[in-house]
C-alpha cells in the first residue's frame, strides 16, 4: 500500500514524542478516534486526499473535527500537512495504534460470532487466546450471522476458525470427495 513506510516512520516519531511528553495514552485515544472517523467518513477521506482542497482548509477541518485532541496530535496534523502527507493520516493513526499496543504488550482480538458475546463466552474466548498466544487481549466483537454459530478469532496474523459454517463447508468437501457416496 502506498505510503505505508512513511506512515510507520511518522507513527514512530509521534509515539516517541508522546512518550517524551508523557501523553502516549491520550494520543492513543486520539489516534483511535482519528482512525475510526476517517474509516467511517468517505467525505473526510476524499477531502484529505484531494489536491484541490488547500492545506489550510484541511488543517482547520481536522482541528475542528478533533478539537479535543492532544497537542501532540495537533502537531502531527501540522507536520503531515507541511510535508504534503496528510493523505496518509489514517495509516499513521493505525500504525501508531499498533506501535502503542506493542509497547504495552497488549493485543486486540477480533472475534466474529453469530450473536453478541456474553460475559461467559468472553471468558472462554480469553482462555483460548491465552492458550494460543500465551497472553490476554482486548476483545472486539463483530456480529456476522453468516457464520451460523461458533466464532472466528483473529489476533494479528493468527486466525482460529471454530465457526459452524467452516465445519459445514469442510463436511461438504469431504462428501464430494467420497467415492462411495457419489456412486449411490
Amino acid at each position: 500500500m502506498k505510503g505505508t513506510r512513511a506512515a510507520k516512520r511518522y507513527a514512530k516519531a509521534i509515539l516517541d514524542l508522546a512518550k517524551e511528553k508523557k501523553s502516549a495514552d491520550a494520543v492513543f485515544a486520539d489516534m483511535q478516534q482519528i482512525s475510526d472517523t476517517i474509516d467511517a467518513s468517505k467525505d473526510l477521506k476524499d477531502m484529505l486526499s484531494s489536491p484541490v482542497v488547500k492545506s489550510s482548509v484541511k488543517n482547520a477541518s481536522l482541528k475542528e473535527i478533533f478539537k479535543n485532541a492532544n497537542e501532540v496530535s495537533f502537531g502531527a496534523f501540522d507536520v503531515l500537512i507541511e510535508n504534503g502527507r496528510i493523505n496518509i493520516l489514517d495509516l499513521v493513526a493505525r500504525n501508531y495504534i499498533l506501535r502503542y499496543n506493542d509497547m504495552n504488550r497488549s493485543q486486540e482480538a477480533v472475534v466474529t460470532s453469530a450473536v453478541p458475546l456474553t460475559a461467559d463466552l468472553e471468558m472462554k474466548i480469553q482462555a483460548k487466546i491465552k492458550e494460543l498466544t500465551g497472553g490476554s487481549a482486548k476483545i472486539n466483537n463483530v456480529v456476522d450471522k453468516d457464520i451460523l454459530g461458533g466464532f472466528i478469532l483473529r489476533i494479528g496474523d493468527l486466525q482460529y476458525d471454530a465457526s459452524v459454517s467452516r465445519n459445514l463447508n469442510r463436511l461438504k468437501r469431504e462428501l464430494r470427495n467420497n467415492t462411495y457416496v457419489s456412486s449411490i
